[in-house]
Formats: structure tokens, sequence, C-alpha cells
């Protein structure tokens, strides 16, 4: 490829508008270009680095036994309600109509339409197992798209769908998928870990991210610093701290005027934080709730509504909490509640001790409380809380870390959840209809080329892993006299590159050394090759990679040899 001949148009300005490096560096780069919001054209550049991404997925699909399809990316309506899934979705599901008033949706993901798939080709058991997966457009209608392709509405996405007579079966294929993903993000050159992670709206009964780490990414993970345990904070479990201390204090009156919050109220005691407890006032199927956390902790929501009667949980109103507890946001507690209540703690504030709660008096709370004494026990200790750095890992093995991660893919086991809505089945040995089980696998593939860079970046530009890099190497020529032994030596060069195996650019634009050397190192080439006049007086290239500090002078056959050539 010249790049006289291609499209490259690289910008110096950072857009004002781009919040993460990877978002500044695509649009300074050119790689792609907005057309509305969440909502980009890939351009040459973009999608050569799109297709490298593309093509390592699916050579390992391929190589973990997966069958390329393509299903359409609109889907009617009446696959969507045979689940229920039309108006659970919620709003991320764009939702339009033919010219005949039929309803129909851009698909999100195909979960529905591979069933209905599934259904109409597979009749017997010997069919199974099958895993069918595609690389297409998806559209989430996000309510506030951005970071560029990091969380656009419009994304490419590599989905995969098994279907097993039994568990033990999907059980395999998920490992299979697992290894898999293993290798994908290994041979894209990434740092990543594999993280246990709640199943969310798509379902199932286990489920595990991939995420690449990046300190700008949205989700945060927990991993032990002593063993191989890494989980997404919504699902690391917060082990209890241990037994309860026995009663040092009688509990008291403390005057907090103003003081609403926890760290409020810590503050003027002059105590921990983590001596206070935090209330938070619900209403489940069983009626009303008080759900207590550490004051330095947080609520995990997807603990809590795991728990029974509150997977529909709400928001306890101000007139309930008059109602229940006579008091007003701020200072809330479960001492002395006019009505009865579901008390449910936290596993470490039911291992406390001379805590600090809401009076439910406007402007009081209360020191010195402890369970059995000043109130009931709870009515329930469960894990309600996120992990926090250096909480005991679950496994027993070391503490837990706080890491940031971009998820990359996902996969699921969903058991027999989709099947079974839609009647899918085949005939098992003794001709009876089974419902098959099905297993859900995801690589966010645009969004991979975003999270890359996040992780491979500096103040010249893009850093690629090799094996994402528009091409490998960059041949630059310096000839402001047009000589032709110049431009033959470079095109020789550049033909021989080729030839060895090396995909190869050949930078013959005619620009200063300044402007042409910073292109290469937006755009993140890993090899760049100068061939110049005074370089062939003298026998030698001028080479640098890209993360190097300096450049070399090398002879043909040291140069070869630095690119792995020979």
């Amino acid at each position: 490829m010249r790049l006289s001949q291609f499209h490259l148009n690289t910008s110096k300005e950072t857009p004002a508008d781009a919040e993460v490096a990877s978002h500044q560096l695509m649009l300074r780069t050119g790689m792609i270009r907005k057309l509305a919001a969440g909502l980009y054209t890939w351009s040459p550049l973009g999608l050569r680095v799109l297709r490298r991404v593309e093509a390592v997925v699916r050579e390992e699909m391929d190589r973990a036994g997966a069958i390329e399809l393509l299903m359409p990316s609109i889907q009617p309506r009446e696959l969507w309600d045979e689940t229920g899934r039309w108006e659970k979705f919620g709003g991320q599901l764009l939702k339009i109509k033919d010219r005949k008033d039929g309803e129909f949706c851009y698909g999100p993901t195909h979960e529905e339409v591979i069933t209905d798939f599934a259904r109409s080709e597979l009749r017997s058991y010997k069919q199974l197992p099958l895993n069918f997966y595609q690389i297409q457009t998806k559209f989430r209608d996000e309510i506030r798209p951005r970071f560029g392709v990091m969380r656009a509405r419009e994304f490419l996405m590599k989905d995969a769908y098994s279907f097993h007579l039994g568990h033990d079966s999907l059980a395999g294929t998920y490992q299979a998928m697992y290894d898999a993903y293993t290798r994908i993000f290994t041979r894209l050159g990434l740092v990543f870990r594999a993280v246990n992670a709640d199943t969310g709206a798509i379902g199932g009964t286990a489920s595990h991210e991939f995420h690449v780490l990046a300190d700008s990414g949205e989700d945060a993970i927990a991993f032990s610093d002593g063993s191989q345990f890494a989980a997404n904070v919504e699902m690391a479990e917060a082990v209890s701290p241990g037994a309860r201390p026995a009663p040092a204090e009688t509990m008291a009156d403390v005057t907090t005027p103003w003081q609403r919050t926890c760290e409020e109220v810590a503050k003027l005691m002059g105590i921990e934080l983590r001596r206070t407890v935090k209330s938070v006032a619900l209403m489940g199927d069983q009626g009303f709730v008080l759900a207590l956390v550490r004051g330095d902790h947080m609520v995990n929501e997807i603990k809590l509504a795991k728990l029974p009667g509150l997977a529909d949980h709400r928001l306890a109103t101000e007139a309930e909490l008059t109602e229940f507890l006579g008091s007003e946001p701020g200072f809330l507690g479960p001492v002395n509640p006019l009505k009865p209540i579901t008390v449910v703690a936290d596993r470490s504030v039911a291992a406390m001790a001379d805590f600090v709660v809401g009076a439910n008096r406007k402007g009081f709370h209360l020191s010195g409380v402890n369970w059995g004494r000043d109130l009931p026990e709870p009515t329930l200790v469960a894990d309600l809380r996120n992990v926090v750095e250096g909480d005991a890992s679950p496994d027993g093995q070391g503490t837990l870390r706080i890491a940031r991660g971009i998820e990359v893919g996902h996969v699921f086991q969903l058991g027999q959840k989709y099947a079974e809505a839609m009647g899918a089945t085949v005939l098992d040995a003794e001709g009876k209809a089974q419902v098959m089980h099905m297993g859900c696998y995801g690589i966010g593939v645009s969004r991979i080329v975003a999270a890359a860079i996040e992780q491979n970046n500096d103040a010249s530009g893009i850093r690629w892993p090799a094996p994402m890099a528009p091409w490998q190497v960059a041949v630059c020529i310096i000839n402001p006299k047009n000589d032709p032994a110049v431009a033959e030596a470079a095109d020789a060069l550049y033909a021989e590159l080729r030839q060895a195996g090396l995909d190869t650019v050949i930078d013959d634009r005619g620009l200063r050394p300044g402007v042409m050397f910073g292109d290469i190192e937006l755009i993140g080439i890993p090899h760049r090759v100068v061939v110049s006049g005074r370089g062939l007086e003298s026998g030698q290239f001028e080479y640098r990679g890209r993360s190097d500090t300096d450049s070399q002078n090398l002879d043909r056959a040291a140069l070869m040899a630095q690119l792995g050539v020979g």
C-alpha cells in the first residue's frame, strides 16, 4: 500500500468533546468520523484495524468448532413477544415499523432469532451439540452514547449460540469458548482478566466477563493478590469479618442538627466512618425492609435484588418512612421502629458492636448500639455490599485488589430459558421431545479496538499491539531532490518486506520528515524504516520501533534480522 494512494487524514488537534484517549486518538488518526450520536463511519485506516481483530476472532471461533452463519439485523416483534423481552429489554431496544405497520426491532442481540432457526432446523439429539456464530452489526439505543466506539449505539459484535441436549454438554462448550476467548485476547496482545459476572438482561445460570485492564474502564473488577480469583465487583463476595466483639459502650443520643450522612456524623463525633451504619429503606414483596451496611461501604443492588422478596424492590417513600419509622431521611435506623419491619444486615454490620445509627428522630443519632441488647438480632444476615480494596479474597487466598476494566467479551450458560419459551426441542434417544440447553458467547469487536488504544498509547499517539496494527512496517522516503536511486531503493525494500510476509506501507507522500514521522507514530505502526540519500551512501537504513526512544542505523542484514525476516 502506498500512502499517496490511500486516504489518511490525521489531525494535531484533540477534539474538545472526546473524553478518553481512545476517542481522542481515533478521531485524530481519522480512524472514525461521527455521523450522529453513537454512530460512526469507519475510515479505510480504522477498517484495517477492525478487520484484523475480526480475523483473529474468526480464526479462533473456527478452531473451537463453531460454525459461521449470518442472521438478519432487523427482527420481528413476534419472536421477542415469545420470550417476553419486547417490553422487558427496555429503552435500548430500537423499535421500528415497516410500511404495513408490522413491528420490528433493530437487533441488539440474537437469542430469539437463533432459537427460531434452531427449532426449525434441529430435530434429533444426534445433531447436537452445535455452536453457531456470526460477526455482525448490532444496535442498542444508549441513553448517553459516549467515549466514541467504546459505548456507541451501533457496534460490531461477534455473537455465538450453542445448543445441547443436556447441561454437561453445555458446560463443555462453555469451557471451550472460555478457552477460545483467552486465546483471542492473548493473540491480540491485550492485558486482560476473566471474571465471574452477573448474567444481567440476557439471563442464564453462569457467566464470565473478559475485561481489558485500563484506568478508563467503566467497570470495577476485584481480583486476589494471592490466587487466580477474579470477579466483577457486582458479583465478588464480601466475606464475614469474623466474630462480633462484646459491647463496651452504653447506647446514647448524639445531637446531629444538620448531619444527615454517615460521613458528616463520623466527622462530628470524631470517629472512623467504619463505626457508623447506613440505613437504606425499601419496600419489597413482604413490606418494609431496612437494609444496613457499614458507613464506608456501598449497597450492591444486584446482591440486594437476589434476596427473598426483594427481586422487585423500590425505595420507600417519605410517607412510608413516617409510617414505619416515624422519621425522615438522614436520621433512619433500626432501633425502635413504629411498626414491625424486616431488618437485613450486611455481614460486616452483623459483626459490629458499639455502632452509630440514626435515631428515627430528626436531629439525632444513636451511639453505642449493640445487637441483642438495644435491638433484636437482624431478620436476615447476607452479603449486601460491594467489596473494597483490602477485603479478604472469597477463596481464602490473599486479599482483594480493585482495578478498572473495559468489558470486551462475555460468555453465558443460558440453560433452557430461551429454548423453553420458544419451544425449541429435539427428540432424544427414546424419541421423546427434550428442550435444548443453550450457551451464548459475545465479543465486542469494535470495542476491542478502543480498549486496545486505552491500554496502548503515549504522548505521540497509538502504540498498537503488532497483531492489531494497520500495517507492521512503514517505509518512509526522504527524497527532497527526487533522486531516482532513493525511490528505487525504497520500492525494492517495500517489495522485499511484502514478499517476506510483512504487511508494509510505503510513505511516498513527499512530506517533511517531522510531519511524516509524526503521522506514523500517531497511527501506531510498530516498525519505521527510513530510506534516504544519506543512508544509501553509507549502505544503511534508519530503523525505529514504535516504543523505542532512539533510532538505529542498520545495514540490510541487520534490518531484516530486526524485523524477523530471513
